[in-house]
């Protein structure tokens, strides 16, 4: 399970930013004959809000990149500035990436109630998770902050899973958009935050064991910041 994780860790990891690059393409280079017919509704949804979309997928990228470098020990250990320095940043993204994910779920939801409902509930869990963690580094309680940025981060994959599943109902041609997009949101978040869930209790237990006296070198040496 510990080698299968990374890989399907990077893998949704590349996805989020294949669809951030895709978005911020069409926005700024708008195609004047679009491929697909459904592609381009909704791309003229995210295209009425530009701005919004920007100032969500941008951190959202830095995000995905910089959260699963916080758990690498190596990191960590060789570089303890680095990883602090690193984890404030993430902090900031994340409330960037959670606000601006509350604000498009009232004023783009392509799936409805269903898919508003979905995207405001993970981005609230996201917020509580990303406020907790870094209340508990904040306290020196790093075991804990560890385990709160599992979570937050198991929500943040929640966005590159839902990809692959909308794909899916896409290519399956049963439901429209409005139909099945809120479901593919569920889908997504929640396969996710169980998958971190599954991880906090089943592997991390293995894994605090090796890191310990990591902690516990941070916990005596003021360690104030992710």
């Amino acid at each position: 399970m510990s080698q299968i994780v990374p890989k399907v860790v990077v893998f949704l990891a590349l996805i989020g930013l294949a669809a951030a690059a895709r978005r911020a393409y069409v926005l700024l280079f708008p195609p004047q004959t679009p491929r697909f017919a459904t592609a381009a509704v909704l791309d003229a949804g995210f295209a009425t809000h530009r701005l919004l979309t920007f100032i969500h997928i941008v951190p959202a990228s830095l995000a995905i990149i910089l959260m699963p470098l916080q758990f690498v020990s190596r990191i960590r250990k060789r570089h303890l500035a680095l990883h602090r320095w690193s984890g404030r940043l993430v902090v900031v993204l994340g409330f960037v990436v959670g606000i601006s994910a509350l604000i498009m779920s009232e004023t783009m939801a392509i799936g409805g109630a269903n898919e508003t409902a979905a995207t405001m509930l993970f981005a609230l869990l996201f917020l509580i998770f990303l406020s907790l963690g870094f209340w508990n580094v904040q306290q020196g309680r790093i075991a804990r902050h560890r385990e709160w940025m599992i979570r937050a981060f198991g929500v943040v994959l929640g966005i590159a899973a839902t990809r692959p599943i909308v794909g899916a109902f896409f290519a399956a041609g049963r439901l429209s958009p409005h139909e099945f997009f809120g479901t593919a949101f569920w889908l997504g978040f929640t396969l996710t935050l169980l998958a971190a869930e599954a991880w906090l209790h089943y592997a991390e237990p293995h894994c605090e064991r090796k890191i310990g006296p990591v902690l516990h070198a941070t916990t005596s040496d003021h360690y104030e910041t992710p």
